[in-house]
């Protein structure tokens, strides 16, 4: 047993084991049209890595017998895998609920910017981070002109339903800019509506706030400040032992590009495949035996329980 599973054995016993597979959480590559400066993945414009159809056939098939309530698309940027559409267009004439990760200025890239309208089409639920709601704080964590079409987008979304229409939720993510944890996720939503309504006449369903994972671009930051021992204290000492019981990895399967299984898109960063005898690969997937599987931990699962 690890750090980890020694402070959550009063709660869950040894070790942390998944009770279902309410999602499929898919990471179609990690090409990106941006660098983000936070980013666990490290994905940007120079990976190369990327989901085949192949690969796809295999999830809709898995999708079909795990019986999963939700399938979530992430990246990279998701919208960058060249089979994006034909992928979401057979999970819905298959009846999944699908969602999307976007960053948002993904969408004003060279032929995809009718993708609001097809995802419109296909009632796809959107998760779009906007790691803050003023400029400066999105452009230093995004680049310069990330903010101005990230607002545009937005509001292109809106005039589409999106964030208005019960079937069309439009979610924001917030992140923290440095090494700190997020502020209290009700009272930050009453600061977004407030000033992108204000500002530009945004609505949104919900705000997330996530906070950062230790890997990655943000690991690497955190080293060049010396704050990479203090934060990971931080995370320690801000364990909240509610969070146990309804974390991700126990109620999802993460799927990397190449078809490998993960208990979340962190232990994909860290390539860390799901382990304890479970098969880690979907040709070998396994309804009964990942839905229970025990999931690999270790120090950075602190980040999600602070």
């Amino acid at each position: 047993m690890n750090a980890f599973e020694t402070r959550i054995a009063p709660i869950v016993g040894e070790g942390l084991y998944g009770v279902k597979i309410a999602t499929l959480q898919i990471n179609l590559g990690s090409r990106c049209n941006q660098q983000c400066t936070h980013c666990h993945l490290e994905a940007s414009p120079q990976r190369k890595e990327t989901m085949t159809w192949e690969v796809m056939e295999q999830i809709l098939e898995v999708a079909r017998t795990s019986r999963c309530c939700l399938v979530d698309l992430t990246g990279g940027a998701p919208e960058l895998n060249p089979h994006f559409r034909r992928f979401l267009s057979a999970l819905h004439s298959h009846g999944h609920t699908v969602q999307v990760r976007t960053n948002l200025t993904a969408l004003q890239e060279k032929d995809l910017e009718t993708l609001p309208e097809f995802f419109q089409d296909l009632q796809i639920r959107l998760v779009a981070s906007l790691p803050c709601y003023l400029e400066e704080n999105v452009c230093a964590q995004r680049g310069p002109e990330a903010y101005g079409k990230s607002i545009t987008v937005l509001k292109r979304l809106n005039t589409l339903g999106y964030g208005l229409d019960p079937v069309l939720p439009l979610n924001l993510v917030y992140n923290p800019g440095g090494a700190s944890l997020p502020p209290p996720q009700a009272l930050l939503e009453e600061q977004y509506r407030r000033e992108l309504a204000t500002r530009f006449g945004i609505q949104f369903t919900r705000l997330i706030t996530l906070t950062n994972m230790p890997l990655g671009r943000f690991r690497a930051e955190l080293s060049r400040q010396n704050q990479e021992h203090s934060y990971r204290q931080l995370l320690r000492q801000s364990f909240n032992p509610q969070t146990v019981l309804a974390l991700m990895c126990r109620h999802q399967v993460s799927i990397g590009w190449d078809g490998t299984l993960y208990d979340c898109d962190f232990n994909l960063a860290l390539g860390l495949p799901v382990n304890h005898g479970a098969p880690d690969h979907i040709r070998s997937f396994n309804p009964g035996i990942h839905s229970t599987r025990r999931i690999v931990t270790g120090e950075h699962c602190f980040a999600c329980t602070a």
